[in-house]
């Protein structure tokens, strides 16, 4: 067995949580406030990547840091209650504790409304590192020594192999599970009502 501890982390947005419904309010309630048209509800079905790329998509470079910060300032008020936990998503972080681990929270939003989303939603994590997208996930892996990283986009992927974890892709989000294997995934499950069964297997190889 190794001596290593076991540390697993995951990403937030369509992996431990639906943030689609507030996250479109919170576009909306953008779109009315700046007079700017915004798809809100193309927009949630890219969910994953920093929001700047998705605001380059409606407002000129010269307004993308002023309307990001105006966004994650209206946030809290439109995208916070609507949220929801993805199926599986307390039982898998529930897993991780079974095993002696810890559950990290390795996302690209901002930190805060990060924590604010966890707390409404009663997921407690060990840590929550927010502002990380794709391998500069890897920083805060690496940090925690993470082995394993549970993400449902391509970059999720990207950042675990980054940092010498194994990826574990639920296919719940924008990518399909045969991009998440195209990417590199070395477990693609359907969600993660399938994960606690997928670690105690793991965990099992891992003693043996």
């Amino acid at each position: 067995m190794t001596s290593r501890a076991l540390t697993v982390g995951f990403d937030l947005d369509m992996t431990l949580i639906d943030s689609r419904p507030g996250i479109r309010e919170a576009y909306r309630a953008l779109s009315a406030e700046t007079g700017t048209y915004i798809d809100a509800d193309l927009a949630v079905t890219r969910l994953g990547p920093p929001l700047e790329e998705e605001l380059r998509n409606w407002f000129p470079a010269d307004q993308i840091e002023a309307m990001g910060d105006r966004y994650r300032e209206i946030y809290p008020t439109y995208a916070i209650a609507p949220a929801l936990a993805m199926p599986g998503a307390r039982e898998a972080v529930a897993a991780v504790r079974a095993h002696g681990g810890r559950a990290i929270v390795v996302t690209a939003k901002h930190e805060p409304n990060a924590k604010l989303h966890l707390a409404h939603l009663g997921i407690e994590a060990d840590a929550v590192i927010g502002w990380l997208w794709a391998e500069a996930k890897a920083e805060a892996l690496r940090e925690h020594d993470a082995s394993v990283y549970v993400g449902d986009h391509t970059g999720d992927v990207r950042g675990a192999r980054t940092a010498g974890a194994l990826s574990v892709a639920v296919a719940t989000g924008p990518c399909d599970a045969a991009e998440l294997r195209s990417a590199g995934a070395d477990t693609v499950l359907a969600d993660l009502t399938e994960f606690p069964a997928w670690l105690d297997a793991y965990a099992a190889a891992d003693r043996g």
